[in-house]
């Protein structure tokens, strides 16, 4: 089974789910007891509107969006049509996906049951309170008459949960509203038996029941209505699975910075002639211009990496120095011009290449005029 792409497509699916909710729930401000319990929250449910356990049944033109429609263990989904499921949303009845969305609504149940309480409004009604992300409990039946506002203080990943003992019942005209920044996808419902909204309530959050779920003529959910054990029941609803912004992801790239380009160019100066006169008899004069090469230009850039390399670059023209040549006692690189009425020196720019064969010519030269003066 392990070498079925599949298989490994399913649990990198299963691991991105449980990783989106523990984020959520790490900025809900809940305990780290209760986080760890509700990692898995949803699972693959997640991608469904609606879920029975025995049945769905539809009166009227309900709409589905944003997710799937299933039942299991029953078989059984009446009423669509004239109900609608807006693709991509498919019908699942009775088949594996909607087991598996089964299994994971249990292991959801269970993690929201299993929080830790903040606030007990065991026999308060919901209606006209404002509330802050954490986890509320109903020892028995929860009522909502009027608007619920929860309120997520600026914070988009804010968690709301709440855990009801027994039954779930809105009025007719009753709502829920999340206001500064909250997301309909982070409240959650644990119902211990079974939630029924009112004719026209306008309701927000995942509703998971242990029995059934009834939506009564044109209430409308936000949310996902999950049943573990019994019916969904449906009358001109619209159904709509809210999309969750994901946390903020934080990047870190590793960067060398700009790369600058390092250039260098060896200019000379104004280019002198040089010149080397040698008068050993008066009839006979050398004379010898130098011209230094064509100016050249080295550019070397430099990219920065992490193993640097250094590159060390002899000057325009230049070669490696010779051997040295001995010829009639004399060698050659050792001349060096007499002075002439003057300090005459040959430049450091003009490029060795040409001083050492000045240097060889000067040293025939010499040797010749001191074989004829013997």
């Amino acid at each position: 089974m392990r070498g079925n792409p599949g298989w490994r497509v399913g649990r990198w699916r299963s691991a991105a789910s449980a990783g989106l909710v523990l984020a959520a729930l790490l900025h809900s401000g809940l305990s780290p007891a209760s986080i760890a319990r509700a990692q898995a929250f949803l699972g693959t449910a997640q991608s469904f509107g609606v879920l029975g356990g025995s049945t769905v049944t539809n009166t009227g033109p309900s709409v589905i969006t944003g997710g799937n429609l299933g039942v299991w263990s029953g078989l059984a989904i009446t009423g669509f049509p004239p109900g609608v499921v807006v693709p991509p949303g498919a019908i699942h009845a009775g088949d594996a996906v909607a087991q598996q969305a089964q299994s994971d609504v249990t292991t959801a149940y269970n993690s929201l049951a299993g929080m830790a309480c903040n606030t007990d409004l065991t026999g308060q009604d919901l209606g006209g309170l404002t509330l802050t992300p954490g986890v509320y409990c109903f020892a028995s039946s929860a009522q909502l008459t009027g608007n619920l506002t929860l309120d997520a203080q600026g914070n988009n990943q804010a968690v709301f949960v709440f855990q009801i003992g027994s039954s779930l019942t809105t009025a007719t005209n009753a709502s829920v509203s999340v206001i500064n920044g909250g997301q309909d996808c982070n409240v959650s419902w644990q119902v211990g038996s079974s939630a029924t909204l009112g004719t026209a309530t306008s309701f927000v959050g995942n509703i998971v029941a242990l029995t059934s779920i009834t939506l009564n003529t044109t209430a409308n959910l936000s949310g996902r209505a999950l049943a573990r054990n019994g019916a969904v029941t449906l009358d001109n609803n619209a159904i709509t699975v809210p999309l969750c912004a994901l946390p903020p992801t934080a990047t870190f790239t590793a960067s060398p910075g700009p790369s600058p380009t390092a250039t260098r160019t060896s200019t000379p100066g104004p280019s002198p002639t040089a010149t080397n006169t040698s008068t050993p008899s008066p009839t006979h004069t050398s004379t010898r211009t130098s011209t230094p090469s064509p100016t050249r230009t080295s550019t070397r850039t430099s990219t920065p990496g992490p193993s640097p390399t250094a590159t060390n670059t002899l000057p325009p023209g230049a070669l490696p120095s010779p051997t040295p040549v001995t010829v009639g006692g004399f060698t050659a690189g050792s001349f060096r011009p007499a002075k002439v009425r003057g300090r005459v020196t040959l430049p450091n720019f003009v490029p060795l290449r040409i001083g050492a064969v000045l240097g060889f010519l000067a040293v025939l030269v010499a040797a010749a005029v001191w074989r004829r003066t013997r």
